[in-house]
């Protein structure tokens, strides 16, 4: 990679604050860029040089490929982002993807479970941890039932992003005053309400850790025998496990309970901006999506409930 690239991935990373998996996203589009311009124009990209049409000559490629529409609008996001990096650092005057025209992505509303299906994915751990104990295994390690307790309380509960659940630590959580700390996208701190069942559920998995977290050590481990936080990728294996137990569409991710939380709330009266600052979107519009949801359930009840529909 160049130095402008390189450049803006450290600018990313240590000014804007953004995830590591956002910064490979980032760096995965770049890479693949230049790829394309070393096959298609036997030379290394000149980021000033660049015009509009070799952008337009991108976007064919990854038609031609079959890039499906969101893969596209990423990549042409990360692109326009790196040139706006390169406006504001002065090495070129104007971005030359200005004014593409972009495959429109298919309006889809967020997938949430029910309020009762939540319920019943909240109790599949605790239902597996019996069954084992009852099975009688050896190696059943009963902390990591009653960490995956805890995990889906909290996100349920607070409404975290998968990142801000593996990033919290013990001092972000404030007892008294049922609060945690979170630490969003782009280092934006916010705090969040946590209820009763969710502190119950931490409570109950840390008394089977020695020592208990304190500090800035992690509220999720990975293992109970070493200090290391939990992964994205742990806890979509896990909830893919307790999704199944629980009769359950089994590709729902973590991020599935994140809009659970927001319909769930909106349901029950919440109004759009708390819920705006729960979430820590920073626009509204990114909140908006939720109202669909439960005016598209109104409307079904309205349809299916009315005689004159």
């Amino acid at each position: 990679m160049d130095e402008h690239t390189q450049q803006f991935l450290q600018h990313l990373a240590a000014e804007r604050g953004v995830s590591p998996y956002t910064l490979r996203n980032y760096q995965q589009v770049l890479v693949e860029f230049i790829r394309w311009h070393r096959n298609e124009r036997k030379s290394a990209p000149c980021w000033v040089q660049l015009q509009r049409d070799d952008f337009r000559g991108y976007l064919r490629f990854l038609g031609r490929n079959q890039m499906s529409r969101s893969a596209t609008q990423l990549r042409f996001s990360a692109l326009r982002s790196f040139y706006k990096f390169l406006v504001r650092r002065g090495v070129v005057e104007a971005t030359p993807i200005k004014n593409i025209s972009l495959p429109k992505l298919p309006k889809r509303l967020p997938q949430f479970l029910t309020a009762k299906q939540m319920e019943e994915l909240l109790h599949a751990p605790l239902q597996e941890m019996e069954r084992v104990e009852a099975a009688e295994k050896s190696d059943a390690d009963p902390s990591q039932y009653l960490r995956d307790v805890a995990i889906l309380e909290t996100i349920y509960s607070c409404g975290l992003r998968i990142s801000e659940l593996c990033g919290m630590a013990a001092q972000d959580i404030d007892w008294n005053e049922q609060l945690i700390r979170v630490m969003g996208k782009g280092k934006k701190e916010r705090q969040v309400p946590i209820g009763a069942p969710a502190l119950e559920a931490i409570r109950r998995y840390w008394k089977e850790l020695c020592p208990q977290p304190i500090g800035s050590q992690p509220v999720f481990l990975a293992k109970s025998s070493k200090p290391e936080p939990v992964y994205p990728r742990l806890i979509q294996l896990r909830l893919k496990k307790y999704l199944e137990l629980a009769g359950l569409d089994p590709h729902l991710t973590p991020h599935k309970l994140r809009h659970s939380y927001a319909t769930h709330m909106l349901d029950a009266g919440a109004d759009l901006r708390s819920v705006q600052e729960l979430l820590g979107h920073a626009h509204l519009v990114t909140t908006q999506v939720y109202t669909h949801v439960t005016t598209e359930r109104l409307k079904k009840a309205y349809d299916d409930a009315h005689p004159r529909a």
